[in-house]
């Protein structure tokens, strides 16, 4: 078991006064257990907590303020201004009054999240844990209740309540990887605690079954890499350090129970899966041929429609884009696309072309280099002993999922992506600040437990 780097919220090596801390804490621990359970609280709190991390940040954060990420915060922001002057003088009818410069700005939450985690693993786990909590209560109240499980269960896609089908699937997806992920820590291997492990098998079979009666094929897709990769990891890292002869026993235990569990689910929800899998296998073929023109608008074939309508705008303007309304212009200006779809579809399914088609490559850039930026903070935060060896695994194996599921649903421009987004990423970034300001004498001890 790996303990935490610092005291539950108490005054981190960038020096943050300690009733400033805890009240920080606190908003964050409300913002991630009700931003998905009850959005009329988390909201406003999520705001607050925002605002007063980055104070706090710029305030009291000496060696942190010169971050890449507020550089990257501040880049997002010119973007998004830069794009919307562009379109006021070449395109006024189709920009808003104002700037909307939280399209992309929502993203970069994540570092008043870094800020009030302190760098503790035990703080990030625990919001973490918060927010888990709170979304899977949120699937018993929304929606139908029980009985929306139930119909699930029956065969019927469901969604919770929780915007759509797609998005209720999606975030079972994360908290699946993550309880595959810490599923050493939580069990506490290997003297395993019973309630410990029983509580991980009822959730681990809770994430699939939702994962399963979502019925959204691309977070299928994204787990069938995602979790195999974090195995593969896994295996090679132990066989480097521990070697396999050691692990015998444990390669058994995981082995049995993925099987036991693959083979329920496969067996529970034959019908449903092979029904979802071959639905559109007519438009598969069409695209893969190249026939775009004859690509039906079925679930997949909207996507395909969508984007190619996309591309002709992202090729009048790759640079800058058409602004913060550029996927609902795709939409409603394209004249080939049916009325049924302006009537009923309103974003792109996929949040890479709509940044595309807003922001232009100004844009995909800030983003890229966002995201190169959190890998290599992961990197060093683990390779200096600040980040635990199973946060490391389930950062890789996130990636992977978000970027796949991503691919196929704007997630990232809706709440339900957003918050996932600002805690996960956010729970990485500050072990990397914790790396930064702590000296190695200190990362020593504090991990000397590891």
């Amino acid at each position: 078991m790996i303990k935490r780097l610092v005291p539950s919220w108490r005054p981190a090596p960038w020096h943050s006064p300690r009733w400033l801390a805890r009240s920080g804490g606190l908003a964050l621990c409300l913002m991630a257990f009700f931003k998905i359970l009850w959005p009329e609280v988390g909201d406003p709190i999520e705001t607050l907590m925002a605002v007063a991390g980055l104070i706090a940040l710029l305030a009291c954060g000496r060696g942190l303020r010169n971050s890449a990420a507020l550089w990257l915060l501040l880049a997002a922001i010119a973007v998004q201004v830069l794009s919307w002057t562009l379109g006021y003088f070449n395109h006024p009818q189709w920009i808003s009054a104002i700037p909307e410069v939280d399209r992309l700005a929502k993203l970069f939450i994540f570092i008043a999240v870094a800020w009030w985690l302190g760098g503790s693993t035990h703080n990030t786990l625990l919001v973490w844990g918060l927010a888990v909590v709170g979304y899977l209560i949120a699937t018993y109240i929304y929606g139908g209740g029980w009985q929306e499980w139930w119909r699930g269960l029956q065969g019927q896609r469901v969604g919770f309540g929780i915007r759509n089908n797609q998005h209720a699937s999606m975030l079972f997806g994360v908290v699946l990887v993550g309880v595959v992920a810490f599923a050493p820590r939580w069990i506490g291997w290997p003297r395993v605690a019973t309630w410990r492990l029983v509580s991980w098998l009822a959730v681990l079979l809770l994430c699939g079954v939702g994962v399963v009666i979502g019925q959204t094929r691309a977070v299928w897709l994204a787990l069938a890499l995602a979790l195999p990769l974090m195995g593969a990891m896994w295996l090679v890292w132990q066989a480097r350090h521990v070697g396999l002869a050691r692990l015998r026993r444990t390669l058994l235990i995981a082995a049995g129970v993925g099987l036991v569990a693959l083979t329920a689910l496969l067996a529970a929800f034959q019908d449903t899966l092979s029904e979802r899998l071959t639905a559109e296998n007519q438009v598969v073929g069409e695209v893969l041929e190249g026939n775009l023109e004859n690509v039906p608008y079925s679930s997949i074939g909207i996507r395909i429609n969508t984007w190619v309508a996309a591309a002709e705008w992202i090729g009048e303007r790759p640079l800058v884009g058409w602004g913060g309304q550029g996927r609902s212009l795709v939409i409603d200006e394209t004249p080939w696309l049916p009325e049924f779809v302006k009537k009923n579809y309103g974003h792109l399914h996929n949040f890479f072309i709509e940044t595309w088609v807003a922001y232009g490559l100004l844009g995909l850039a800030v983003m890229g280099a966002l995201v190169i930026w959190v890998g290599r903070a992961t990197w060093l935060a683990w390779r200096g002993g600040a980040m635990p060896n199973d946060m490391a695994l389930f950062a890789c194996s996130f990636f992977v999922y978000w970027v796949i599921v991503n691919q196929f649903e704007s997630y990232l421009s809706f709440s339900t992506g957003v918050i996932v987004n600002n805690l996960i990423v956010g729970g990485l970034v500050t072990h990397y600040w914790r790396w930064l300001s702590a000296p190695p004498s200190r990362l020593a001890a504090d991990t000397a437990s590891v």
